[in-house]
């Protein structure tokens, strides 16, 4: 892009063949006019590079314009792409949508007379629900109640042992010097036992207590004087003997009887004690204590027994 250079250099050689045979006048003019020449290259030369440096910049922005139509035309495929599936996706769920609605429409027409059971069936089941709910209230209220009344009563029972414990040992106590003599005490059940034999009460085939048996019952009426919550049973008990013709009464139920009454007499007039809380009673021969061992079975038995009226009364209506 120097095209004047063809130009300059013969008119240069002119103006030096001239030089020597043209007037002073002549070569300024000429001379002027190759300096106008230079100016004109220079500028020409000037816009020369200033058109290639746009031209390089075009280049750069037709790169870039040529990468972001790439791009757009990626993105539009892709776009493309999506919105056909998006089509196809959005006309089978308009069409669901329509099935739906119909179903549902028809529901509404015919399903009245089954919408209503289910409502009333669920009515009902409520109120079911609702009556166990009650139920279980009244349920859960009455167990606390049985659990208090529970707690009191074992509150009880643990205080008539505890009693019954301590009422043991201080009859154990009173009956120190009899014990291994013919009498034994225990406790069974919650209740104490004071077994007396025969050889310790009563001579053969009598229903009077001799001296060392009315001391040893004079000694338990001492240890429970003080017992106000105890119920005494006093049981006479026999062997198998038959009764010999001529005595005082008819048979070993008699005998029986008349023995325990005959220690329920010596009880009362020993001590202070409530005759409404002692029961005199005769189990003739029936309850033997050792069938092997007639002298064993030749007995009285003292059974003291707590009191459980108040128990009964917190146990009666359950």
């Amino acid at each position: 892009m120097n095209p004047s250079r063809h130009t300059v250099l013969p008119l240069i050689t002119a103006v030096a063949l001239l030089s020597a045979c043209v007037p002073a006048r002549k070569y300024e003019e000429l001379n002027a006019r190759y300096k106008a020449a230079q100016e004109s290259e220079g500028t020409a030369l000037a816009k020369a590079q200033q058109a290639e440096a746009s031209m390089k910049d075009q280049q750069v922005t037709l790169d870039d314009l040529r990468r972001r139509k790439e791009m757009l035309e990626r993105d539009t495929l892709t776009l493309g792409t999506s919105l056909r599936h998006m089509t196809s996706q959005y006309d089978k769920i308009n069409s669901l949508n329509n099935e739906l609605l119909s179903k549902y429409n028809a529901l509404l027409a015919g399903g009245n007379a089954e919408n209503r059971k289910l409502l009333t069936d669920l009515e009902a089941n409520r109120l079911k629900l609702q009556n166990k709910e009650d139920s279980l209230g009244v349920l859960a209220s009455s167990l606390a109640d049985r659990e208090a009344k529970l707690s009191k009563l074992q509150t009880e029972l643990d205080a008539k042992e505890k009693a019954m414990k301590a009422l043991k040992e201080r009859v154990s106590q009173a009956l120190t010097g009899f014990e291994g003599k013919g009498l034994t005490v225990t406790e069974k059940d919650g209740q104490i036992y004071v077994r007396l034999e025969n050889q310790l009460l009563f001579p053969s085939g009598s229903t009077t207590v001799d001296a060392k048996g009315r001391q040893a019952i004079a000694n338990l009426a001492k240890a429970i004087e003080n017992e106000k919550d105890l119920n005494i049973m006093v049981e006479g008990h026999t062997d198998t003997d038959k009764v010999l013709g001529g005595a005082a009464y008819k048979d070993n139920w008699d005998l029986s009887v008349l023995r325990a009454t005959s220690v329920v007499r010596i009880l009362l007039e020993s001590a202070k004690i409530d005759p409404v809380r002692i029961t005199a009673a005769g189990k003739g021969e029936f309850q033997p204590a050792d069938p092997s061992d007639k002298a064993k079975n030749r007995r009285i038995e003292v059974i003291l027994a707590p009191d459980l009226k108040q128990l009964y009364e917190l146990v009666k209506d359950h």
